[in-house]
């Protein structure tokens, strides 16, 4: 810890920074958009770890890397802890809400991973595309392939992009779903909750000014989908989408995957 001293001031400097400036939301007229202090922690770092700067040697990184996947899996023991006490609410919540969780993870792999095939990615595929890559899903694949991994790598690549680009994308997409008339409220509502607490924000703000007498059920189910995804989502992810995706890795890379050198490993 002491020879890492330098890190551990840039974490808490960053930290400090980001919980000053709190949560921003901007109206984009189909919707809100919420900005965390974790997408500005993570620009920071993104900009001093440019090797052009020197602010961070490769050795720092590698350690903050490692120090990462541990941060995971406070989170995950923390996620395990509110499953017991959330029970009631799932249950209430009743079977449809479980059911849209299929779709979150099936949807992913059955799109999402021959695309990444055929654009050129080789194990990064399997990170990046047996879950939406949020939190709990960063610490599946930490503790499976380590956070410097190849499929590692593909995993945080998509959970940076959602943090940046989620939001927006999920409050236009549920704006204009819910402007169609065709899907109940309520149904875009639990598709909301896709186990995001900044991507379901912006898309139940979204469909609250699309239906303003619906706004509270809205904010209801939209939390409710948001923590069935969070928790059984994890557990869904574990025993399911992630050996399946690596599954699939090995049978389709052969055949629809882009030839290219291996990274050294």
């Amino acid at each position: 810890m002491l020879k890492d001293w330098k890190l551990h001031i840039i974490v808490l400097f960053f930290v400090l920074i980001g919980e000053v400036i709190g949560v921003k939301q901007f109206n984009l007229g189909v919707g809100t958009i919420a900005l965390f202090p974790m997408l500005y922690v993570l620009l920071m770092g993104g900009i001093v770890s440019f090797p052009k700067l020197k602010l961070m040697n490769e050795v720092q990184m590698k350690r903050a890397a490692g120090i990462l996947g541990i941060s995971f899996l406070l989170f995950v023991a923390k996620l395990g802890s509110m499953l017991g006490p959330s029970l009631p609410k799932i249950f209430e919540a009743g079977v449809s809400l479980a059911v849209q969780e299929v779709g979150h993870v099936l949807g992913t792999i059955i799109i999402g991973l021959p695309i990444a095939l055929l654009i050129g990615m080789k194990r990064e595929a399997i990170g990046a595309t047996f879950s939406i890559d949020r939190e709990p899903n960063l610490a599946i694949i930490s503790e499976k392939y380590g956070a410097d991994s190849p499929e590692g790598r593909g995993a945080l690549g998509v959970y940076i992009c959602g943090t940046v680009f989620g939001a927006i994308y999920l409050a236009i997409l549920a704006g204009f779903l819910g402007s169609l008339g065709i899907f109940h409220p309520i149904s875009l509502a639990m598709g909301a909750g896709v186990g995001s607490g900044s991507m379901m924000a912006a898309a139940s703000g979204a469909l609250a000014v699309t239906f303003p007498n619906d706004a509270e059920d809205i904010a209801l189910f939209a939390a409710a989908a948001n923590l069935i995804s969070t928790i059984l989502g994890t557990y869904l992810c574990v025993f399911f989408s992630l050996p399946v995706t690596a599954r699939l890795y090995e049978w389709l890379e052969p055949k629809i995957g882009r030839t290219r050198k291996e990274e050294a490993k």
